[in-house]
């Protein structure tokens, strides 16, 4: 996990979720996010941008340890 700008940590992962030919889902995650300081929005660090049309996923992490 990276720390945004303003040296906070991030609130949610996000991540590319695609299906696979036996209907399980992958979880790739491609970025961080913070909420913003009035709570009506969200600032979005990506590394990686899937361009296969998997959904894009934004969660809370359930745990400091926790892929997802």
């Amino acid at each position: 996990m990276t720390k945004h700008e303003t040296g906070r940590q991030p609130t949610h992962r996000v991540y590319s979720v695609r299906k696979t030919e036996n209907s399980k889902s992958v979880w790739i995650q491609i970025g961080v996010a913070w909420a913003n300081q009035d709570g009506k929005g969200f600032s979005i660090k990506l590394s990686l941008l899937p361009l296969d049309g998997s959904d894009i996923v934004m969660r809370e992490p359930k745990d400091e340890g926790d892929a997802k």
